[in-house]
């Protein structure tokens, strides 16, 4: 087999956390704040400053069904983009009529994870689910790109469609009308959030020992839920 087809050969020829390319930065878990947010939004900025292509992207784990039923219960998982993080949650964005909204519909629970590997860092999160109101939903996407209204209004996400040149179609029609009237509605364009119901871990490598130590949460961060 040919240098560079042989997946086991390949992945023993890759390193992990290059001094070259990764900054592993110290981590006192006594100095950390009681909330996780403070954290999260420093880390954030300096996955940015570190040149991380793309530190907003997370990774989004839904359950798939009822696990009462046949196939059903299944994790899935897909990578999405963060929106915002406040004291209300971590937030994201998609189609209720999607895959992803169709799971959190039957089970309104999820996970996220972060991973900056230029700092040897990672967050994990997860807790219970609510969509944002329709208002904040369609406000939140029109505060994004021309690209990312095209790319709403375009649809048919999880759908098995006839040829690549109906979707080819669609996202013409749908750039042709985000251009024309940028304030267009997406009616299924859905804003959530997450409520972590644990202090999230906030978790870096170590570098001697090969393996990563984890933000202790001194207090921890009390259970939160969505409000009433």
């Amino acid at each position: 087999m040919a240098t560079g087809t042989d997946l086991h050969e390949l992945l023993k020829s890759l390193r992990v956390w290059a001094p070259e390319l990764t900054k592993l930065p110290p981590l006192d878990p006594t100095a950390t704040p009681d909330s996780p947010l403070p954290l999260f939004t420093t880390w954030f900025a300096e996955a940015v400053a570190a040149g991380e292509p793309e530190p907003h992207v997370m990774s989004l784990a839904t359950r798939d069904g009822d696990p009462a039923t046949e196939g059903g219960g299944l994790p899935d998982v897909r990578m999405v983009m963060l929106h915002g993080a406040d004291e209300e949650g971590w937030s994201f964005a998609t189609h209720s009529t999607s895959r992803k909204g169709h799971q959190l519909k039957g089970f309104a629970y999820a996970a996220l994870a972060f991973y900056w590997p230029r700092l040897g860092r990672q967050v994990r999160l997860r807790g219970p689910v609510l969509p944002a109101t329709p208002t904040e939903s369609q406000t939140d996407l029109h505060a994004h790109s021309t690209g990312a209204l095209a790319a709403a209004l375009t649809g048919h996400q999880s759908e098995v469609l006839p040829s690549l040149d109906e979707l080819t179609q669609a996202s013409e029609a749908a750039w042709e009308l985000a251009q024309r009237e940028p304030e267009t509605p997406a009616p299924s364009w859905t804003l959530y959030r997450v409520f972590p119901d644990v202090a999230p871990p906030l978790t870096r490598a170590a570098p001697a020992r090969f393996r990563s130590e984890r933000a202790a949460r001194r207090n921890g961060w009390p259970g939160r839920h969505p409000p009433a």
